[in-house]
């Protein structure tokens, strides 16, 4: 019997098959749950996910198109959820954005209002948006496990990360909060960080390469961060062996998160 048989998990952000998301469904759906997605709303939006999808080889995989900066879209996806499967039994959150222009060495000082609000809405919003949508579902299964992504650039100066490192602090603390408000109904909330990994996100990123090459050469495995690392910890994290871990921040950097200057 696999880890996770007879488990119903909703996946939220894959964007193609080099995404961390598409990495942990892989996982998940080798341990045996049942998995439906989302897609950015839009023909283009949707057949890159479906192609994504695809490459998992689930068949007839469920996919719905919701927008999480937009409410109603996050409503309209968990009622359709609700009415296509039994339980609820995880949430992944792999969603983050931010203006690519203001994401290089120096500009963060020069980031524009409007683009700091978009970045924190989709990035960190969003969660609570997810979070509120599950809570119902999640709590009928008798709880359950909602995870998302951050990184160490919440914590430390990645010169170029920016505004994204603004937000993953911001989501982190979210984490947190949610963890406490959602803990008496055993839902448990938890982020995984990731090390640096050329992803779509990713590839904005001023400084990537040097972030990439850095991590092989420093961090105490000798090594970068690989798809099935961040996917054996969401199947960790979506399993009862996680049952007594929540308002967590795993790292999964290969130990870069250790190392002084």
């Amino acid at each position: 019997m696999a880890l996770l048989d007879g488990k119903y998990g909703l996946i939220l952000g894959i964007a193609n098959e080099r995404s961390y998301a598409w990495h942990i469904a892989k996982a998940l759906e080798e341990a045996g749950a049942e998995l439906a997605f989302n897609a950015l709303p839009g023909e283009k939006n949707e057949a890159r996910t479906r192609f994504a999808v695809d490459a998992l080889n689930i068949a007839d995989p469920w996919i719905a198109p919701c927008d999480v900066c937009k409410d109603q879209d996050v409503v309209r996806l968990f009622e359709l959820y609700a009415k296509d499967f039994p339980r609820l039994d995880f949430v992944v959150h792999s969603i983050a954005f931010a203006d690519r222009e203001y994401l290089q060495p120096g500009k963060f000082v020069e980031t524009p209002r409007a683009s700091f609000l978009m970045a924190m809405d989709t990035s960190v919003y969003s969660l609570i948006a997810v979070a509120r949508g599950a809570r119902p579902l999640l709590a009928a299964a008798g709880g359950g496990s909602i995870m998302t992504m951050s990184h160490y650039g919440g914590d430390k100066v990645f010169p170029g990360y920016n505004a994204m490192g603004a937000c993953k602090a911001a989501l982190e603390s979210s984490v947190r909060y949610l963890a406490e408000e959602l803990g008496p109904e055993k839902i448990r909330v938890n982020a995984i960080s990731g090390g640096a990994f050329k992803t779509l996100a990713a590839s904005g990123i001023g400084g990537l390469k040097s972030m990439l090459s850095e991590s092989e050469r420093r961090s105490p495995l000798r090594r970068g961060v690989e798809g099935v690392d961040v996917g054996g910890t969401a199947v960790y994290l979506a399993s009862e062996l996680s049952s007594g871990v929540t308002g967590a921040t795993l790292f999964v950097d290969c130990g870069m998160n250790i190392l002084g200057a």
